[in-house]
């Protein structure tokens, strides 16, 4: 039972004695996790509420990049902030730099940085600063002091997403505490702040912590809703913890009734995020025997997932059978349908169902021209995906980024790479943390290390700062590269920054560390030698000059012959 593994929570600490404590200290490690987990013991009843969760439904925008859900404004492109305010921001960013190496400078820099604090101000430089959990932290208590100025929920949520991230859970829950015991106003905690919580256990794999997460509504006096459990099952399927996601649907029938939504919400997790096809259709024959209805968004889907799978006949046939008991298709199901036309080399048939979808009135965006301009991207059909991105501006749509990054994949130079990350920033598409982890790979590959570090000088530029991925891409490609000195200065600034680094990258640079250990003993102990050789070489040639001028012996030449010595 999940009762034996509720973690107790930190008794509350106020934020002016854990700031010397908690930036120094580890983490919690995972509790142990059990397969059997029904929720219905300690709830009797549910209210109606009208509370909302973000929930990880199949919608059609599913191809696009977006930005942590926990930061609205990292969306925003720095030029949307007033000067003014800009200024202050990059002030204080700039204060905070290199926190790691010295935070008694950081911290000194920040106090004189002459910013005044505001509810713009700290969520900006929190988006930014977002990758440094050790200097938003020290931002966000330094803030909090600041007069005339007080945290709202926004900022304590984006606070608390990035502990969450960097598995501070312990810090992460004493601002749960702070919010609920606000010196300064009424409880500032909603189930949305808990909900944070629960997606970045499920981000770590902590499927039994989720669940504890989710029973702390409880005990903090909200009653949970079939909204919170949603979120709850959208929070493991979106980070691939969908066996635990139905398991803990199946066991909870008496609790929260079976409805399509719940069922939809898992399914979508075995068919977009997982995209295994076999599991898919084992839970889609479930719901079918349980006597779950199935809508638009279960037969999107199915075909989504056949479409990634590149099952043509499989999508047609659902498709089909879709029409057939009279089920209107959205535009996410068409987006599907035409994508695995075109992946299939079927080009003309999607570019007519384009227009079949427009004529029934349903309007196309930019996933459903990304649907066909990445498959012929990956095709080299450049020329015919330009034609389609020239189509797509002149119809007023917005390239996502992922449009950009079909493009990227095909650049055949550097040259072309930076040109099309210019167009797209010039667009108002601010590129994501992906574009550069994908540029940087492909850069790497082709051993062009001056333009993989201006990569990496832009990425704050547009508002970013590298994160755990970036830095192992950027590790892999200049180890491989032979720049094993710079790859182990990044791994170390890596480690600075709180990041774990992955098994493989640890695995690759103490080996090389060992090696050069290595290599520079045997070099000390050559040079050592040569040193000691050189030493007794010389002390022999004083030896022989100071006797050759006391004794000065005859020479005699010695003639060797059929064994014999002969004097001359």
């Amino acid at each position: 039972m999940w009762r034996r593994i509720l973690f107790r929570l930190p008794t509350r600490a106020s934020l002016s004695t854990i700031s010397h404590r908690i930036l120094a200290s580890p983490s919690p490690s995972s509790s142990h996790f059990s397969k059997s987990f029904p929720l219905s013991s300690p709830f009797k009843s549910f209210s109606s509420s009208s509370r909302t969760s973000p929930i990880l439904y199949p919608d059609d925008n599913d191809d696009c990049i977006h930005h942590d859900d926990d930061f609205p404004e990292a969306a925003e492109p720095p030029e949307k902030l007033d000067d003014e305010l800009l200024r202050d921001v990059d002030s204080i960013v700039s204060s905070l730099h290199d926190f790691a190496a010295d935070s008694a400078a950081a911290k000194l820099r920040l106090e004189l940085c002459g910013a005044s604090a505001s509810p713009e101000l700290v969520s900006a430089v929190l988006s930014r600063l977002r990758n440094d959990w050790a200097a938003a932290f020290t931002f966000f208590l330094w803030a909090g002091t600041q007069p005339g100025y007080s945290h709202s929920i926004r900022q304590y949520h984006a606070m608390i997403s990035i502990l969450g991230k960097m598995r501070r859970f312990d810090t992460a829950w004493s601002l749960v505490h702070e919010m609920r015991s606000s010196a300064r106003g009424p409880s500032l905690l909603t189930p949305q702040t808990i909900l944070i919580l629960i997606r970045r256990y499920c981000a770590v794999h902590d499927v039994g912590r989720a669940i504890n997460a989710f029973y702390v509504l409880k005990r903090f006096g909200f009653t949970p809703c079939i909204e919170d459990f949603h979120g709850l099952l959208s929070a493991l399927c979106r980070y691939k913890n969908v066996e635990d996601a139905e398991h803990l649907l199946l066991c909870n029938e008496k609790t929260f009734p079976f409805e399509t939504k719940s069922f939809n919400i898992v399914l979508n997790g075995w068919c977009n995020v997982l995209v295994r096809v076999g599991e898919a259709k084992r839970f889609w024959r479930d719901m079918g025997k349980r006597g779950i209805q199935k809508d638009v968004l279960s037969y999107g889907s199915m075909i989504s997932c056949y479409s990634k799978a590149g099952n043509l006949n499989d999508v047609l046939k659902l498709f089909n059978q879709m029409k057939e008991m009279g089920i209107e298709a959205d535009r996410k199901v068409y987006n599907a349908v035409i994508y695995a036309l075109a992946k299939g080399k079927c080009v003309e048939e999607a570019k007519r169902l384009l227009k079949t979808m427009e004529e029934k009135g349903v309007a196309s965006n930019a996933v459903t021209f990304n649907s066909l301009i990445r498959p012929l991207c990956k095709a080299q059909r450049v020329d015919d995906a330009k034609k389609l991105f020239d189509e797509m501006l002149q119809r007023g749509l917005s390239p996502c980024v992922r449009t950009y990054h079909a493009f990227f994949a095909a650049a055949k130079n550097v040259e072309d790479v930076f040109d099309l990350l210019s167009r797209m920033k010039e667009s108002g598409c601010v590129p994501a943390i992906e574009t550069y982890i994908t540029l940087i790979r492909k850069l790497s590959r082709w051993r062009q290390h001056e333009s993989v570090f201006r990569l990496w000088n832009e990425m704050p530029q547009s508002g970013l700062s590298p994160d755990r991925s970036a830095y192992i891409v950027l590790i892999h490609g200049l180890f491989l590269n032979g720049r094993l000195k710079e790859a182990s200065t990044y791994y170390e600034e890596m480690k600075e920054k709180g990041f774990l680094p992955e098994p493989k990258t640890e695995e690759m640079i103490q080996a090389w560390l060992s090696g050069k250990e290595v290599d520079d003993g045997q070099s000390v102990m050559v040079e050592m030698q040569s040193k000691k050789n050189s030493l007794a070489t010389t002390l022999k040639q004083k030896r022989v000059s100071k006797r050759d001028f006391l004794e000065q012996p005859g020479l005699r030449k010695i003639t060797r012959e059929r064994g014999f010595s002969l004097h001359d």
